[in-house]
């Protein structure tokens, strides 16, 4: 597979991670009640996510409130909100400079241009994966450790926006690293004329219109 051809690959691995990133910030799965030990009322159960809580019936009806202030939020959760919010800016800035500097878009004639373009995008990419992976992890850890903290009561477990946090940013990172190895690569104009004329003394110097 040609560069042209991975580069499109690493396109669909960003929707990908981006739709991933949505998911994180929309759905409220951030945490879900854990039903162990003395915490065996299974009437409902309760899920938290970084904009809004909700209450499960036993009966299948959900009831989701926003929350009243962001000081009531954990702290994990409130730097969750702009580091998701900051990721997902990047990851559609990503895609679109690598638009301008992939092989298989003619915005750009200029491959050295190019090249650094399409650098950049890999570069936004995986920094967009960092910015994901931190909240994430943060969260699931503060959920371990409250897991198996004898004077926490209220138990909580991994919710499915954690998992989804992680396959995303990995996502991210290998598409931006595939995009920083199979980028464009850039040459000097004036490389061909060079070797000419060294490699032929009698020829003619090339001549430089800047």
């Amino acid at each position: 597979m040609g560069s042209g051809g991975m580069q499109i690959v690493c396109v669909a691995l960003a929707i990908f991670g981006l739709i991933g990133a949505i998911l994180c910030c929309a759905l409220p799965k951030w945490r879900e009640t854990s039903f162990v030990g003395e915490n065996i009322v299974t009437a409902q159960t309760t899920q938290e996510g970084i904009w809004m809580t909700c209450v499960i019936q036993s009966t299948g009806q959900m009831l989701c409130k926003s929350y009243d202030s962001l000081l009531v939020l954990p702290q994990d959760l409130q730097v969750a909100r702009a580091l998701t919010i900051i990721s997902i800016i990047l990851v559609v800035f990503g895609i679109l400079t690598l638009f301008f500097g992939a092989e298989f878009t003619t915005f750009i004639d200029n491959e050295s241009v190019k090249s650094k373009i399409a650098l950049t995008s890999g570069i936004i990419l995986i920094v967009a994966g960092i910015l994901l992976i931190i909240p994430v992890s943060w969260s699931a850890n503060i959920v371990i450790r409250n897991f198996y903290d004898s004077l926490v009561v209220r138990k909580m477990e991994l919710g499915a926006c954690i998992f989804i946090g992680w396959a995303a940013s990995v996502i991210l990172f290998i598409a931006g690293g595939l995009i920083c190895f199979f980028r464009p690569k850039g040459t000097d104009p004036n490389f061909s004329a060079k070797y000419y004329s060294h490699s032929n003394p009698t020829a003619p110097a090339a001549k430089n219109y800047v």
